[in-house]
């Protein structure tokens, strides 16, 4: 039996509508120039990790995933009037660290390029 797509289709669904809900509709300053990276889903649809990334210095990063997840209810409530559902999920807000991982990659190999 094939796991569902489910999951999949719907944390492509809430990635979407969250940009969407925090490119036009919050008002907050103190998030920054944030971008949602993916969002990944619990098996039984309850639960969703957003994952962010933000520009600025460490502590403007930090200020916008706080704001964020003190704003997870709002935003909750926004993507309940968008997408039905019988359950919403629990939105948790998490910095996605993926870039800086892939820049400190780039970093050694090109180290390991110079040295030869």
């Amino acid at each position: 039996m094939q796991p569902s797509r489910r999951p999949q289709r719907l944390a492509l669904q809430i990635q979407h509508e969250i940009s969407l809900i925090l490119f036009r509709d919050m008002k907050d300053r103190r998030i920054g120039f944030v971008t949602i990276t993916g969002v990944e889903m619990s098996s039984d649809l309850r639960h969703a990790k957003v994952f962010v990334s933000a520009m600025g210095s460490e502590a403007e990063k930090k200020a916008s995933l706080d704001t964020l997840n003190h704003a997870a209810g709002w935003i909750r409530h926004e993507l309940g009037q968008r997408i039905r559902m019988k359950f919403l999920p629990e939105i948790v807000f998490r910095a996605d660290s993926s870039q800086t991982y892939g820049e400190h990659i780039d970093r050694l190999l090109d180290e390991i390029h110079e040295e030869q």
